[in-house]
């Protein structure tokens, strides 16, 4: 049985020690700009902490042939402070290049990468689209591009998925396909484009490692209760809203059982 790619301990194992394979991921996503080759991966490591650590996301940050730094993460559970979350990790990256009396000329760019699987955008002018870039422009005129230096692309992978135009090049319709379908064994065979069957065949190979497999499970079940907290967390928030509005509606004369009744108690 192959093990969950989308599982971000699986998806570091497989792309923290292939940077030719990280390269292509990062090409397919970035198919309007000149392909880069990813020379080293900062972070390949994975410490044992890490794997039942909560609110941890196992990311990968590579820098390629320019000094440019990508930092490419699989998100499986949606933060209620992700834009934040997301942006002050890229800008953390950015500071970290400089020390005390280094030029700013010397900065290079970051460049995020983040593979969603939840849908981020729900707003009826956004259903449609799937592949998303952010960076510094002109509100007015957005052909004027501030600088390069923050960068964030987001794939909302089974948006992508349903929509299949959202991926507008073969090798990122591959890769959403794989990351989607990746224990439909038939769909695999269709895939010709050979990253996609290089990491098919180094998931499969992971996938019957016994330590891997122990380490996935570890990870997921971290991941389920991260989940669970945090549900319990917004239940314990929404109880407690409901009785200061009971508090207040009291305070104003309201009749205890109408004040229930209005709130649902």
């Amino acid at each position: 049985m192959l093990l969950d790619p989308k599982n971000d301990y699986i998806f570091k194992r497989l792309f923290a020690t292939a940077p030719d394979l990280l390269s292509t991921l990062i090409n397919a996503v970035r198919f309007e700009e000149k392909p880069v080759e990813v020379i080293e991966v900062l972070n390949p490591r994975i410490d044992p902490a890490e794997l039942t650590g909560k609110f941890i996301v196992l990311d990968v940050l590579a820098k390629d042939q320019q000094g440019q730094l990508f930092n490419i993460e699989m998100q499986v559970r949606h933060f209620h402070a992700w834009s934040q979350r997301g942006m002050y990790y890229l800008a953390n990256t950015l500071v970290k290049q400089l020390g005390s009396g280094d030029n700013y000329l010397e900065l290079k760019p970051v460049i995020g990468i983040h593979l969603l699987c939840f849908d981020l955008f729900t707003a009826p002018e956004q259903i449609q689209q799937a592949n998303w870039r952010f960076e510094m422009r002109d509100r007015w005129q957005p052909a004027t591009r501030l600088g390069a230096e923050l960068q964030l692309h987001i794939v909302e992978l089974d948006k992508a998925d349903r929509l299949k135009t959202a991926s507008s090049t073969p090798g990122l319709a591959a890769w959403i396909a794989f990351f989607e379908h990746w224990s439909e064994e038939s769909t695999m065979n269709q895939l010709s484009y050979p990253p996609v069957q290089e990491a098919l065949r180094r998931l499969k190979d992971l996938s019957a490692d016994n330590d891997t497999q122990q380490r996935a499970r570890m990870r997921e079940r971290a991941l389920r209760d991260e989940v669970t907290e945090l549900f319990a967390a917004e239940q314990r928030g929404e109880q407690r809203g409901l009785e200061q509005a009971l508090a207040k509606m009291l305070q104003n004369g309201m009749n205890e059982a109408q004040a229930r009744s209005i709130l649902g108690l």
